[in-house]
């Protein structure tokens, strides 16, 4: 009961009604007095007019003073005549034990007996069993066409820049409601691969006018509703994915072509498996916690270390009149595009409220999960090596 409805104790040793003060002819509490004797002497409750009080009557509390002491005498038994029927004040509650006991609800000690829970391990998040398989059977496919028959790998590109461009729109009609219409968007793009691998950059910057043309004409046959976010998405889709594959194909087109666009490939997994790597193993300040929480600054370090790492040995063995310190810029280069596209790409999928853009590689997610380093990526390798050693 709230200690706040009576009033100080008295002088005599115990408490009476807040209005009432101490009751003439109560009984003290204590051993000599028996509790049959202090039931017999017991004056009637006094009930006052107002809000109702207990009804335990003037004596109450010496009663509260008797179920402090401790032994048989003043067991709960003692008081159950028709008066105390109420179980507030029983010497095994809570309520009837001294006032500097303990709290009624103490934290819970821990068992002993169980075992203390081991610390959990870093978590890849993915099946990397999966992500290994798919990602070695690509590399299998990419080097066999590129190695056999250079048109076979321009396939592979255009396949891959129709698919992410599907990924792509289907996420932002899902979640946004923007309808990038996809037809002239899979036919600019698959014509903006072959016109940067037969035409060069002419070929490729003509081929984006001509898909942002069709993507404004081809909205025209829809209401108006929508249509300047539809045919901005459209148009940006355009330029994101194959205006910027076709810098790999553009690659493809010199004497050692297949060697730069190795060298491209290689350098931008050997960055993204650095940064995971060093990472997962060190990674304790985070990059861009807003964008990306599981980029670490350590991650970054070994991105720019294996890539440069990389890069050096590429220059060196694989590019015609290439130099080792060639590489290491390149390799520089490669880790900061590649981290900025990962990035580019997380801000996408955080504005659309996805994890991944696709399903259609187990352990990978889509194929717009795999582009994100690697299409910004290919103008800056394409631009060092013309620099580097020439068009070719």
């Amino acid at each position: 009961m709230n200690d706040s409805s009576w009033g100080a104790p008295p002088q005599s040793g115990y408490w009476g009604p807040s209005d009432q003060g101490p009751v003439q002819g109560a009984a003290p509490a204590g051993p000599a007095y028996d509790a049959p004797k202090a039931q017999q002497t017991r004056p009637m409750p006094i009930v006052p007019d107002g809000p109702a009080v207990p009804r335990y009557g003037d004596d109450q509390d010496d009663d509260r003073g008797a179920a402090r002491l401790s032994g048989p005498l003043f067991r709960d038994e003692t008081f159950r005549d028709d008066t105390f029927r109420d179980d507030t004040f029983r010497n095994d509650t809570p309520s009837a034990q001294p006032r500097a006991a303990a709290p009624q609800n103490p934290e819970p000690m821990p068992d002993a007996s169980q075992p203390a829970s081991a610390p959990q391990k870093k978590s890849a998040g993915r099946d990397l069993g999966a992500a290994i398989g798919v990602g070695v059977g690509l590399g299998a496919v990419i080097v066999a066409s590129l190695f056999v028959v250079k048109a076979a790998f321009v396939g592979v590109i255009t396949v891959a820049v129709v698919v992410g461009l599907w990924e792509l729109t289907k996420r932002l009609e899902e979640r946004k409601g923007i309808r990038a219409p996809l037809v002239p968007l899979a036919l600019g793009g698959a014509a903006m691969i072959v016109a940067g691998y037969v035409r060069g950059a002419e070929g490729a910057w003509v081929a984006m006018a001509l898909t942002a043309l069709g993507v404004l004409v081809w909205r025209m046959t829809e209401p108006p509703e929508g249509y300047l976010k539809d045919v901005t998405a459209g148009v940006f889709a355009a330029f994101y994915v194959p205006f910027l594959a076709t810098f790999v194909a553009m690659m493809l087109t010199a004497d050692d072509g297949a060697s730069r666009v190795l060298t491209f490939l290689l350098l931008t997994v050997v960055s993204d498996t650095g940064a995971y790597a060093v990472g997962w193993r060190f990674g304790k300040h985070k990059l861009a916690p807003r964008i990306s929480p599981g980029k670490t600054r350590e991650g970054l370090l070994g991105a720019v270390s294996f890539a440069m790492v990389a890069g050096a040995l590429c220059m060196e063995f694989l590019i015609d009149d290439g130099t080792w310190w060639q590489g290491l810029l390149l390799g520089l280069a490669v880790a900061a595009s590649a981290t900025l596209g990962d990035l580019g790409e997380s801000m996408i999928k955080r504005d659309l409220g996805i994890k991944d853009m696709g399903t259609l590689l187990p352990g990978h997610g889509g194929i717009m999960d795999r582009l994100d380093s690697l299409l910004p990526t290919a103008p800056v390798v394409w631009l060092l090596l013309v620099l580097f050693v020439g068009s070719g």
